[in-house]
Protein backbone atom coordinates (compact mmCIF):
# COMPACT_ATOMS: atom_id res chain seq x y z
CA UNK A 1 0.00 0.00 0.00
CA UNK A 2 1.07 3.34 -0.73
CA UNK A 3 1.74 5.99 2.17
CA UNK A 4 -1.59 7.61 1.18
CA UNK A 5 -3.20 4.50 1.94
CA UNK A 6 -1.61 3.63 4.96
CA UNK A 7 -2.23 6.92 6.32
CA UNK A 8 -6.30 6.78 5.66
CA UNK A 9 -6.00 3.34 7.49
CA UNK A 10 -4.45 4.83 10.53
CA UNK A 11 -6.96 7.87 10.21
CA UNK A 12 -10.01 5.68 9.95
CA UNK A 13 -8.94 3.12 13.03
CA UNK A 14 -9.72 6.19 15.04
CA UNK A 15 -12.98 6.99 13.63
CA UNK A 16 -13.32 3.28 14.66
CA UNK A 17 -12.35 3.58 18.07
CA UNK A 18 -14.45 7.19 17.86
CA UNK A 19 -11.92 8.62 18.52
CA UNK A 20 -12.43 11.17 15.52
CA UNK A 21 -15.49 11.80 13.45
CA UNK A 22 -15.89 11.01 9.38
CA UNK A 23 -16.05 14.78 8.83
CA UNK A 24 -12.44 15.29 10.76
CA UNK A 25 -11.08 12.47 8.56
CA UNK A 26 -12.07 14.00 5.89
CA UNK A 27 -9.59 16.91 6.77
CA UNK A 28 -6.66 14.93 7.78
CA UNK A 29 -6.52 12.50 4.31
CA UNK A 30 -7.42 15.41 2.03
CA UNK A 31 -10.89 14.16 0.58
CA UNK A 32 -14.54 15.70 0.31
CA UNK A 33 -17.01 14.46 3.39
CA UNK A 34 -18.68 12.32 0.61
CA UNK A 35 -15.47 10.49 -0.12
CA UNK A 36 -14.76 9.90 3.23
CA UNK A 37 -18.02 8.56 3.72
CA UNK A 38 -17.44 6.05 0.94
CA UNK A 39 -13.61 5.42 2.24
CA UNK A 40 -15.35 4.26 5.79
CA UNK A 41 -17.89 2.32 4.23
CA UNK A 42 -15.47 -0.03 2.42
CA UNK A 43 -13.25 0.28 5.62
CA UNK A 44 -15.92 -1.17 7.55
CA UNK A 45 -16.61 -4.28 4.71
CA UNK A 46 -13.29 -4.78 4.12
CA UNK A 47 -10.50 -3.80 6.55
CA UNK A 48 -8.10 -2.09 5.37
CA UNK A 49 -7.26 -4.18 1.67
CA UNK A 50 -10.33 -1.90 1.04
CA UNK A 51 -8.09 1.47 0.37
CA UNK A 52 -5.82 0.38 -2.04
CA UNK A 53 -6.83 2.13 -4.68
CA UNK A 54 -8.33 0.08 -7.59
CA UNK A 55 -6.40 0.58 -10.68
CA UNK A 56 -2.83 -0.43 -8.94
CA UNK A 57 -1.02 -2.28 -11.38
CA UNK A 58 -3.48 -1.31 -14.66
CA UNK A 59 -3.20 1.34 -17.38
CA UNK A 60 -5.03 3.83 -18.01
CA UNK A 61 -7.66 3.11 -20.92
CA UNK A 62 -7.52 6.50 -21.99
CA UNK A 63 -3.59 7.30 -22.15
CA UNK A 64 -1.87 8.66 -25.50
CA UNK A 65 0.14 5.83 -27.28
CA UNK A 66 3.86 6.35 -26.42
CA UNK A 67 4.73 6.85 -30.11
CA UNK A 68 2.26 9.68 -30.53
CA UNK A 69 3.59 11.41 -27.40
CA UNK A 70 7.28 11.24 -29.01
CA UNK A 71 6.01 12.68 -32.14
CA UNK A 72 4.01 15.60 -30.22
CA UNK A 73 7.29 16.59 -27.90
CA UNK A 74 9.84 16.14 -31.16
CA UNK A 75 7.53 18.51 -32.96
CA UNK A 76 7.42 20.90 -29.53
CA UNK A 77 11.06 20.78 -29.27
CA UNK A 78 11.89 21.66 -33.56
CA UNK A 79 9.12 23.94 -33.83
CA UNK A 80 7.46 25.73 -30.99
CA UNK A 81 10.58 25.13 -28.17
CA UNK A 82 12.55 28.20 -29.08
CA UNK A 83 14.52 29.91 -26.37
CA UNK A 84 12.79 31.13 -23.04
CA UNK A 85 10.32 34.07 -23.93
CA UNK A 86 9.71 32.90 -27.83
CA UNK A 87 8.85 29.49 -27.30
CA UNK A 88 5.11 28.67 -27.30
CA UNK A 89 3.03 28.15 -24.53
CA UNK A 90 1.03 24.67 -23.99
CA UNK A 91 -2.08 26.38 -25.30
CA UNK A 92 -0.97 28.01 -28.18
CA UNK A 93 1.51 25.02 -29.12
CA UNK A 94 -2.05 22.81 -28.92
CA UNK A 95 -3.51 25.13 -31.64
CA UNK A 96 -0.64 24.98 -33.94
CA UNK A 97 -0.28 21.32 -33.43
CA UNK A 98 -3.82 20.74 -34.72
CA UNK A 99 -3.88 23.06 -37.29
CA UNK A 100 -0.50 22.58 -39.14
CA UNK A 101 0.35 19.16 -38.11
CA UNK A 102 -2.63 17.39 -37.39
CA UNK A 103 -2.10 16.35 -34.11
CA UNK A 104 -4.68 17.04 -31.81
CA UNK A 105 -4.41 17.30 -28.15
CA UNK A 106 -5.60 18.62 -24.83
CA UNK A 107 -3.60 21.98 -23.94
CA UNK A 108 -3.53 20.82 -20.56
CA UNK A 109 -2.25 17.03 -21.34
CA UNK A 110 0.52 18.83 -23.61
CA UNK A 111 1.10 21.02 -20.40
CA UNK A 112 1.88 17.96 -17.87
CA UNK A 113 4.30 16.84 -20.78
CA UNK A 114 5.89 19.93 -21.59
CA UNK A 115 6.10 20.45 -18.01
CA UNK A 116 7.63 16.71 -17.45
CA UNK A 117 10.79 17.25 -20.14
CA UNK A 118 11.66 20.37 -19.28
CA UNK A 119 9.90 22.79 -22.14
CA UNK A 120 7.94 24.60 -20.26
CA UNK A 121 8.06 26.49 -16.30
CA UNK A 122 5.13 27.30 -14.25
CA UNK A 123 5.48 31.18 -14.09
CA UNK A 124 3.36 33.96 -11.67
CA UNK A 125 3.00 37.13 -14.31
CA UNK A 126 1.58 38.93 -10.83
CA UNK A 127 2.45 39.66 -7.24
CA UNK A 128 -0.47 37.31 -5.68
CA UNK A 129 -2.44 39.31 -3.04
CA UNK A 130 -1.61 39.10 0.55
CA UNK A 131 -4.56 39.30 3.21
CA UNK A 132 -3.85 38.59 6.69
CA UNK A 133 -3.87 34.79 7.27
CA UNK A 134 -6.46 33.79 10.38
CA UNK A 135 -4.90 30.63 12.22
CA UNK A 136 -5.49 27.19 11.61
CA UNK A 137 -8.26 25.59 12.90
CA UNK A 138 -6.97 22.21 14.76
CA UNK A 139 -3.62 21.61 16.96
CA UNK A 140 -1.63 19.50 14.16
CA UNK A 141 -2.80 21.41 11.62
CA UNK A 142 0.55 23.91 10.90
CA UNK A 143 3.71 24.53 12.77
CA UNK A 144 5.93 27.06 11.79
CA UNK A 145 9.38 26.52 12.27
CA UNK A 146 12.37 28.93 12.18
CA UNK A 147 16.01 29.99 14.16
CA UNK A 148 16.71 33.18 15.23
CA UNK A 149 20.32 33.83 15.78
CA UNK A 150 21.06 35.86 19.21
CA UNK A 151 22.96 36.66 21.97
CA UNK A 152 20.97 34.52 24.21
CA UNK A 153 23.63 33.85 26.95
CA UNK A 154 24.88 37.42 27.39
CA UNK A 155 28.34 37.06 26.69
CA UNK A 156 28.26 34.50 29.39
CA UNK A 157 28.50 31.75 26.97
CA UNK A 158 29.13 31.05 23.41
CA UNK A 159 26.09 32.53 20.48
CA UNK A 160 24.05 30.57 19.28
CA UNK A 161 20.83 29.41 17.36
CA UNK A 162 17.41 29.64 19.09
CA UNK A 163 15.49 27.01 16.73
CA UNK A 164 11.64 27.29 17.31
CA UNK A 165 8.28 25.68 16.65
CA UNK A 166 5.37 26.95 17.22
CA UNK A 167 2.08 25.31 16.96
CA UNK A 168 0.01 27.94 14.22
CA UNK A 169 -3.45 26.56 15.86
CA UNK A 170 -2.35 27.07 19.88
CA UNK A 171 0.99 29.29 19.73
CA UNK A 172 2.44 25.81 21.82
CA UNK A 173 6.11 26.39 21.68
CA UNK A 174 9.20 23.85 21.45
CA UNK A 175 12.82 25.57 21.61
CA UNK A 176 16.32 23.82 21.39
CA UNK A 177 19.49 26.54 21.78
CA UNK A 178 22.65 25.22 19.13
CA UNK A 179 25.18 26.76 18.06
CA UNK A 180 23.91 26.98 14.31
CA UNK A 181 20.82 26.24 12.38
CA UNK A 182 21.88 23.36 11.10
CA UNK A 183 19.95 19.75 9.82
CA UNK A 184 20.30 18.04 13.28
CA UNK A 185 19.43 21.44 15.36
CA UNK A 186 15.99 21.28 13.20
CA UNK A 187 15.72 17.26 13.48
CA UNK A 188 16.40 17.42 17.16
CA UNK A 189 13.58 19.90 17.62
CA UNK A 190 11.31 18.37 15.37
CA UNK A 191 11.96 15.06 17.19
CA UNK A 192 11.01 16.68 20.73
CA UNK A 193 8.21 17.63 19.42
CA UNK A 194 7.15 14.58 18.19
CA UNK A 195 7.63 13.14 21.48
CA UNK A 196 5.49 15.13 22.91
CA UNK A 197 2.68 15.77 20.70
CA UNK A 198 2.97 13.62 17.65
CA UNK A 199 3.29 14.25 13.47
CA UNK A 200 2.20 17.56 12.71
CA UNK A 201 0.33 17.70 9.08
CA UNK A 202 2.84 20.59 8.01
CA UNK A 203 5.67 22.57 8.40
CA UNK A 204 5.76 26.22 7.93
CA UNK A 205 9.53 26.89 7.12
CA UNK A 206 12.00 29.31 5.60
CA UNK A 207 13.46 28.55 1.77
CA UNK A 208 16.83 27.88 3.20
CA UNK A 209 19.36 24.84 2.41
CA UNK A 210 18.30 23.25 5.62
CA UNK A 211 14.38 22.67 5.05
CA UNK A 212 13.79 23.58 1.39
CA UNK A 213 15.77 24.79 -1.21
CA UNK A 214 15.08 26.14 -5.20
CA UNK A 215 15.85 23.40 -7.70
CA UNK A 216 18.68 24.15 -10.13
CA UNK A 217 18.61 24.14 -13.86
CA UNK A 218 19.32 20.79 -13.98
CA UNK A 219 16.72 19.63 -12.02
CA UNK A 220 14.58 21.96 -13.13
CA UNK A 221 15.06 20.59 -16.83
CA UNK A 222 14.43 17.29 -15.11
CA UNK A 223 11.29 18.00 -13.80
CA UNK A 224 12.65 16.56 -10.34
CA UNK A 225 11.49 18.56 -7.23
CA UNK A 226 15.12 19.20 -5.03
CA UNK A 227 14.72 17.26 -1.25
CA UNK A 228 17.10 17.97 1.31
CA UNK A 229 17.94 15.69 4.10
CA UNK A 230 15.69 17.13 6.58
CA UNK A 231 12.65 17.36 3.28
CA UNK A 232 13.55 13.69 3.48
CA UNK A 233 13.12 13.09 7.17
CA UNK A 234 9.50 14.84 6.80
CA UNK A 235 8.75 12.83 3.50
CA UNK A 236 9.04 9.67 5.71
CA UNK A 237 7.07 10.82 8.72
CA UNK A 238 4.17 12.07 6.05
CA UNK A 239 4.32 15.99 6.78
CA UNK A 240 4.34 18.37 4.04
CA UNK A 241 7.10 21.49 4.40
CA UNK A 242 5.48 24.69 3.01
CA UNK A 243 8.33 27.38 2.12
CA UNK A 244 7.28 30.79 3.09
CA UNK A 245 7.87 33.62 0.63
CA UNK A 246 8.69 36.42 3.24
CA UNK A 247 9.22 36.70 6.94
CA UNK A 248 5.75 37.91 7.01
CA UNK A 249 3.97 35.38 5.82
CA UNK A 250 4.71 33.41 9.20
CA UNK A 251 4.74 36.55 11.66
CA UNK A 252 3.53 34.13 14.48
CA UNK A 253 6.73 32.58 15.12
CA UNK A 254 8.48 35.28 13.83
CA UNK A 255 6.88 37.35 16.92
CA UNK A 256 7.40 35.00 18.77
CA UNK A 257 11.21 35.10 18.88
CA UNK A 258 11.13 38.98 19.87
CA UNK A 259 8.74 37.58 23.11
CA UNK A 260 11.64 35.17 24.30
CA UNK A 261 14.84 37.32 23.03
CA UNK A 262 12.95 39.70 25.95
CA UNK A 263 11.48 37.34 28.90
CA UNK A 264 13.96 34.31 28.05
CA UNK A 265 17.23 36.15 28.23
CA UNK A 266 16.45 37.75 31.26
CA UNK A 267 15.08 34.67 33.21
CA UNK A 268 18.82 32.96 32.15
CA UNK A 269 20.22 35.60 32.96
CA UNK A 270 19.07 35.63 36.86
CA UNK A 271 19.68 31.59 36.46
CA UNK A 272 23.56 32.36 35.19
CA UNK A 273 23.11 30.10 32.45
CA UNK A 274 26.30 30.18 30.76
CA UNK A 275 25.99 27.01 28.16
CA UNK A 276 23.86 25.51 25.76
CA UNK A 277 23.47 22.42 27.70
CA UNK A 278 22.18 24.37 30.56
CA UNK A 279 19.45 26.76 28.46
CA UNK A 280 18.01 23.44 26.94
CA UNK A 281 17.90 21.55 30.31
CA UNK A 282 16.08 25.15 31.63
CA UNK A 283 14.05 25.46 28.60
CA UNK A 284 12.78 21.75 29.32
CA UNK A 285 12.18 21.48 32.49
CA UNK A 286 11.25 25.10 33.51
CA UNK A 287 10.92 27.84 30.69
CA UNK A 288 8.40 25.70 28.31
CA UNK A 289 5.90 24.72 30.80
CA UNK A 290 5.96 27.49 32.18
CA UNK A 291 5.27 29.44 29.18
CA UNK A 292 2.70 27.46 27.19
CA UNK A 293 0.58 27.01 30.56
CA UNK A 294 0.56 31.18 30.30
CA UNK A 295 0.47 32.08 26.55
CA UNK A 296 -0.75 28.62 24.52
CA UNK A 297 -4.35 29.55 22.80
CA UNK A 298 -7.00 26.93 22.71
CA UNK A 299 -7.53 26.07 19.04
CA UNK A 300 -11.22 26.67 17.14
CA UNK A 301 -11.74 23.05 17.29
CA UNK A 302 -11.30 20.40 19.42
CA UNK A 303 -9.92 17.35 17.44
CA UNK A 304 -6.29 16.82 17.34
CA UNK A 305 -5.03 16.35 14.18
CA UNK A 306 -1.68 15.26 15.16
CA UNK A 307 -0.91 11.41 14.20
CA UNK A 308 0.44 9.12 16.71
CA UNK A 309 4.13 9.50 17.14
CA UNK A 310 6.37 6.56 15.57
CA UNK A 311 8.01 4.13 17.76
CA UNK A 312 11.86 4.94 19.30
CA UNK A 313 13.15 2.17 16.37
CA UNK A 314 11.13 3.97 13.98
CA UNK A 315 11.78 7.21 14.76
CA UNK A 316 16.00 6.34 14.56
CA UNK A 317 15.24 5.08 11.23
CA UNK A 318 13.44 8.22 10.44
CA UNK A 319 16.52 10.85 12.04
CA UNK A 320 19.34 9.89 10.05
CA UNK A 321 21.68 11.63 6.92
CA UNK A 322 21.02 8.94 4.26
CA UNK A 323 23.44 9.62 0.93
CA UNK A 324 23.05 7.40 -1.99
CA UNK A 325 26.66 5.95 -3.43
CA UNK A 326 27.51 3.04 -6.00
CA UNK A 327 29.70 0.37 -5.46
CA UNK A 328 33.16 0.55 -6.97
CA UNK A 329 34.62 -2.70 -9.00
CA UNK A 330 36.92 -2.96 -5.97
CA UNK A 331 33.53 -3.35 -3.59
CA UNK A 332 34.89 0.07 -1.87
CA UNK A 333 31.91 3.06 -1.33
CA UNK A 334 33.16 6.17 -1.48
CA UNK A 335 31.62 8.98 1.06
CA UNK A 336 32.08 12.51 2.23
CA UNK A 337 36.45 10.96 1.71
CA UNK A 338 35.76 8.06 3.51
CA UNK A 339 36.03 4.69 2.06
CA UNK A 340 34.61 1.87 3.38
CA UNK A 341 35.20 -1.40 2.33
CA UNK A 342 32.07 -3.68 1.87
CA UNK A 343 33.02 -7.50 3.03
CA UNK A 344 33.30 -10.51 0.55
CA UNK A 345 30.07 -12.20 2.36
CA UNK A 346 27.56 -9.95 1.39
CA UNK A 347 28.29 -10.11 -2.44
CA UNK A 348 25.50 -12.07 -3.19
CA UNK A 349 23.15 -9.33 -1.78
CA UNK A 350 25.15 -6.49 -3.40
CA UNK A 351 26.46 -6.42 -6.85
CA UNK A 352 29.55 -3.97 -7.63
CA UNK A 353 28.54 -1.05 -9.34
CA UNK A 354 24.78 -1.35 -7.62
CA UNK A 355 23.10 1.45 -5.50
CA UNK A 356 23.67 1.80 -1.68
CA UNK A 357 22.38 3.98 0.72
CA UNK A 358 24.73 5.09 3.35
CA UNK A 359 23.18 5.90 6.56
CA UNK A 360 25.00 8.65 9.04
CA UNK A 361 23.64 9.37 12.99
CA UNK A 362 24.38 12.04 14.57
CA UNK A 363 26.35 10.21 17.14
CA UNK A 364 29.09 9.10 14.03
CA UNK A 365 26.76 5.77 13.73
CA UNK A 366 27.52 4.75 10.12
CA UNK A 367 25.68 1.84 8.31
CA UNK A 368 25.54 0.90 4.64
CA UNK A 369 22.16 -0.41 3.32
CA UNK A 370 21.29 -2.51 0.12
CA UNK A 371 17.63 -2.54 -0.88
CA UNK A 372 16.75 -2.64 3.15
CA UNK A 373 19.25 -4.71 4.12
CA UNK A 374 22.28 -3.73 6.11
CA UNK A 375 25.85 -4.45 4.76
CA UNK A 376 28.82 -5.53 6.91
CA UNK A 377 31.93 -3.13 6.18
CA UNK A 378 35.19 -2.00 7.50
CA UNK A 379 36.60 1.66 7.09
CA UNK A 380 39.85 2.05 4.91
CA UNK A 381 42.39 4.59 6.65
CA UNK A 382 44.84 6.18 3.90
CA UNK A 383 45.93 4.70 0.65
CA UNK A 384 47.47 1.28 -0.14
CA UNK A 385 51.77 2.02 -1.06
CA UNK A 386 53.33 0.13 -3.47
CA UNK A 387 56.62 -1.80 -1.62
CA UNK A 388 59.23 -3.60 -3.23
CA UNK A 389 59.75 -7.22 -2.77
CA UNK A 390 60.69 -7.96 1.04
CA UNK A 391 60.01 -4.90 2.53
CA UNK A 392 57.01 -4.57 4.76
CA UNK A 393 53.93 -1.72 3.79
CA UNK A 394 53.80 0.85 5.69
CA UNK A 395 51.70 0.81 8.53
CA UNK A 396 49.84 4.40 7.53
CA UNK A 397 47.67 1.95 5.42
CA UNK A 398 45.58 0.31 8.11
CA UNK A 399 41.86 -1.01 8.25
CA UNK A 400 39.54 -0.22 10.77
CA UNK A 401 36.73 -2.40 11.84
CA UNK A 402 33.34 -0.52 11.28
CA UNK A 403 30.88 -3.68 10.78
CA UNK A 404 27.04 -2.52 11.00
CA UNK A 405 25.38 -3.28 13.65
Amino acid sequence: MSQRELRRVEVLARVKSKELKVVDAASLVGVSYRQAKRLWKRYREQGAKGLRHRGVGRASARAKPAGFRRGVLKLVREKYGAGEGERFGPTLAAEHLASEDGMRIDAETLRRWMLTEGLWSRRRKRKPYRQRRERRRHFGELVQMDGSFHDWLEQRGADGCMINMTGDATSEVELRLGEEETIWAAANTLRAWIEKHGVPQALYVDWKNVYKRAPTQREQLRGEEPVTQFGRMCEKLGIEIIAAGSPQAKGRVERNHGTHQDRLIKKMRRKKIGTHEQANLYLQQEYLPEHNRRFRSTAAEAQNYHHQAPSEAELREVFRLETERIIGHDWVVRCDNRLFQVQAQSRKYAPAQSKVVVCEWQDGTVEIEYRGRKLPWKEIFGTAPRVSAGLKPSPLFRVAAGAAP
